[in-house]
């Protein structure tokens, strides 16, 4: 296999996934006329039948198996599925009551999150500038909260979910379609349960509201399984730090479309904020980059010691 080609594949993988990301809330516009709720349970039930078909294809049932008769994975799978469902309830949310500009914040700040909890959590030290990048972000959401006179919840609580979703997710030996199969498998239950019972009392939009909206709503399941796919092909294809800066292309996208597409307010509170969290990000972006410089570095160093000309 040529190297070259693979990063190459990986990058694109990368991209597409990202972008994907970004240009969700896009997808979620045109279904603002479905409450979030429902939206939240359709994307559940599609997700089940999606992550099944890609099992199927991908002939791996082996692996689902390992990890249902696990109990450790079982455990913690159950309470990311709870991490996660809150998760898409929340950015829908806040997509479809016209905050995209506040996702865009808290997907900025999720990066600095997932530092925090490596600390906490995994014993991880932070570096300097690492801290001075999550000192800027915290001082650029004080400076929100202070200006509207409360926390901005939507932007605090995605990257909080989110984080503590990949803490979980990263202490489970699965696959990323085999763990998002069980965790909607999980849930299925109870979304299924409600579109039911809306369909029952005619308050449902499958099947009533015509048959675009009906083909959007049963796209959310590829829209939410996709992506991950390519991710997860990206990520073993690519350096972890080149998949860190790649990452900022989802929130970026939700930051053009939120002020220059839907004309949300961006006064000089948000201009401050989000200039406090870009900058924290460059010294993050920094930070990541030198020490996987200086890791290739050393690689190269050891590698000349073993053979040496």
């Amino acid at each position: 296999m040529n190297p070259g080609n693979d990063t190459q594949k990986g990058l694109w993988y990368a991209l597409a996934a990202f972008a994907a990301w970004g240009f969700f809330p896009a997808y979620l516009k045109t279904l603002q006329h479905v409450p979030a709720l429902e939206l939240l349970a359709h994307r559940v039930v599609w997700s089940v039948a999606v992550c099944l078909l890609l099992t199927a294809l991908g002939r791996d049932w082996a692996g689902l198996k390992r990890a249902l008769a696990s109990r450790k994975v079982m455990g913690a799978l159950l309470l990311s599925t709870t991490l996660i469902t809150v998760n898409w309830l929340v950015f829908i949310h806040a997509i479809l009551s016209k905050q995209v500009l506040a996702a865009s914040m808290g997907y900025f700040i999720n990066p600095l999150v997932n530092v925090l909890l490596g600390v906490l959590f995994l014993g991880e030290k932070l570096s300097t500038r690492q801290k001075l990048a999550v000192c800027l972000a915290a001082a650029g959401t004080l400076n929100l909260a202070i200006s509207q006179g409360n926390l901005p919840w939507i932007s605090l609580s995605l990257p909080i979910l989110f984080g503590f979703y990949g803490l979980l997710r990263k202490t489970v030996a699965v696959e990323a379609v085999h763990g998002l199969l069980i965790e909607t498998t999980l849930i299925s239950p109870v979304a299924l349960g409600y579109i039911i019972y809306l369909w029952a009392v005619g308050a449902g939009s499958f099947l009533v509201l015509g048959w675009g909206t009906d083909l959007l709503l049963l796209t959310s399941g590829l829209a939410t399984t996709l992506p991950l796919v390519w991710f997860t092909a990206g990520a073993r294809r690519l350096h972890y730090s080149t998949i860190g800066l790649i990452q900022y292309l989802a929130p970026s996208i939700h930051f053009i479309l939120g002020v220059f597409v839907y004309g949300e307010p961006f006064g000089t509170a948000h201009l401050v904020t989000f200039a406090c969290i870009w900058a924290g990000l460059a010294v993050f972006a920094l930070d990541n980059w030198g020490q996987a410089r200086a890791a290739r570095n050393l690689a190269q160093r050891e590698k000349g010691r073993k053979n040496p000309a």
